[in-house]
């Protein structure tokens, strides 16, 4: 007997074909592929493969801050005020406060217009939305960017060479002899980290992104210039080296980034220029703090006059200058390593504006901080030594870092 379509029962549901059809191969372009990660997960491993980085670089600058702690305390001194409210800090803080002057004003050394304007309002703007007082909200803003910055730092090691050249070049930039700084309330940490993670979006192509770091690196010191140039340079490069000219997209994006890699930095001098009424106003100020180039004339004038004139000259200026001396060894070295051009760029720009500058000579160590990719022939060729040597040679590096750090705030008389 044969059953035709009035013999189904019409009670109860009817069954569900679908469940019984084989899966069908989607054509291409007729719904959506695999799923890109998302950002979380993309930070998620990114942390979890600088973690060892991150760990080494508190612990190296925890130890300097327990050496100063400890020679402090044997000093009767707190250490909160001279982390957070002296010197250059204090600008900071007085321009949080009270905004910049609007005079060029005849006195030396005083005018606040020679302070980029980034980290005060970062500063400002922080302390607005959280208890405690704008010196304390400084302090954590300058390591918390101490934090990205190393994890940049170890970003561009690892992209370079490899996961451990990455590690040992933050735990280098940590034990710098005037790494102190980074814990400081200046703007050495928020500068480095755009720096570094400028350097590192060029890496990899990223040019939009690298310029936007530079732009922000241009409003937080005077040698975001440094970064600029590398980065505009890279991108105009990329128009011949990657068929740029060839795909409208990457010309537009390559010349965006080029236009916008300065911008920062000649929007605060264009700034200072209407403010005083004279085109050359942020020049004008600087060389009422006695920044002015002379071709490097007062820095060999000072080598000289630590290393061979002066029989007991001061052990900060003498840390000083061999710190300037190293610096352009191993930019030689840097060079003789064929490290990718916007890296040298970087580096050679601002070791040739610190070197020429004819303004104060004992910070030039300090103005070296952001230069961090100056240590990776030392982060390489530790590397590949014994793991005695390695030991032994971060240390030393270590040691060496925590008392110039306590002695640059406790005995040396000036700004650090």
């Amino acid at each position: 007997m044969s059953t035709t379509a009035t013999d189904i029962p019409r009670s109860g549901p009817a069954p569900d074909l679908r469940r019984h059809r084989a899966p069908q191969p989607r054509r291409p372009g007729t719904g959506p592929g695999p799923r890109a990660p998302r950002l979380p997960a993309v930070l998620g491993r990114a942390l979890r493969r600088a973690a060892p980085a991150l760990a080494a670089y508190v612990a190296v600058r925890t130890t300097g801050l327990l050496v100063l702690a400890a020679w402090a305390h044997r000093r009767h001194l707190e250490i909160h005020p001279l982390l957070a409210s002296q010197w250059d800090a204090d600008w900071y803080l007085a321009i949080a406060d009270h905004g910049y002057t609007r005079e060029l004003g005849t006195a030396y050394n005083k005018n606040d217009l020679a302070f980029f304007p980034l980290y005060p309002v970062l500063v400002k703007a922080v302390a607005g939305v959280t208890p405690g007082s704008r010196a304390t909200v400084g302090l954590c803003v300058a390591v918390v960017a101490s934090l990205v910055a190393a994890w940049g730092v170890f970003a561009v090691g690892d992209r370079l060479h490899d996961r451990r050249v990455g590690i040992l070049l933050t735990t280098l930039w940590a034990a710098h002899p005037v790494a102190l700084v980074q814990w400081m309330g200046y703007t050495e940490s928020l500068f480095t980290a755009f720096v570094a993670w400028s350097l590192y979006a060029v890496l990899t192509g990223r040019l939009l992104t690298a310029a936007a770091c530079a732009a922000l690196a241009g409003l937080t010191r005077p040698t975001g210039i440094a970064l600029a140039a590398a980065v505009s340079v890279a991108a105009l490069l990329s128009l011949r080296t990657s068929g740029g000219a060839r795909r409208p997209h990457a010309r537009a994006c390559a010349l965006a980034a080029a236009a916008l890699a300065p911008l920062g930095w000649c929007g605060y001098v264009g700034w200072v220029g209407l403010r005083l009424g004279r085109w050359d106003g942020y020049f004008a100020v600087q060389r009422l703090w006695h920044n002015e180039m002379d071709g490097g004339a007062k820095t060999l004038r000072r080598m000289r006059e630590h290393l061979v004139q002066d029989h007991t000259p001061d052990l900060f200026m003498v840390l000083v200058t061999v710190t300037l001396i190293a610096s352009t060894v191993l930019f030689a070295l840097s060079v003789a390593d064929r490290q990718p051009l916007p890296v040298l760029l970087f580096t050679g720009t601002l070791l040739a504006i610190v070197l020429t500058s004819g303004g104060v000579y004992f910070p030039r160590a300090r103005f070296l901080l952001p230069a961090f990719p100056l240590l990776l022939p030392l982060a390489v060729h530790l590397s590949r030594v014994s793991r005695r040597c390695r030991a032994l040679a971060l240390a030393t590096a270590v040691t060496g870092s925590a008392y110039f750090g306590a002695y640059m705030l406790l005995v040396w008389p000036s700004a650090p």
